[in-house]
């Protein structure tokens, strides 16, 4: 398991997502689940497009930050066997 961190923002009342240490890595939703749902949904997207090119997966780097970010959480890749993969995303803390 691979964990990556996730930072989200509100802008023009749009929730975007984007996970800080995987290059490439956004997506955007109406509400902050949506953005969560769809951010995890490029997430397994960009690590199997990597792993079909064979190219590495970038090594995730907890100290990585957004300033602008209003919410910062892990995001969690799983690597099954067969090349399947997986995401769980955490759940926010109150």
């Amino acid at each position: 398991m691979l964990v990556y961190k996730s930072a989200y923002r509100w802008e023009d009342g749009v929730c975007l997502g984007e996970v800080l240490d995987f290059p490439g890595t956004v997506s955007f939703g109406q509400t902050l689940d949506e953005a969560r749902r769809s951010l995890a949904g490029a997430l397994s997207d960009m690590a199997e497009t990597n792993l079909l090119r064979g190219e590495p997966l970038p090594v995730p780097d907890p100290s990585r930050t957004d300033p602008e970010a209003e919410l910062e959480e892990p995001i969690y890749l799983v690597l099954q066997t067969g090349q399947h993969l997986s995401l769980h995303v955490a759940a926010p803390v109150s």
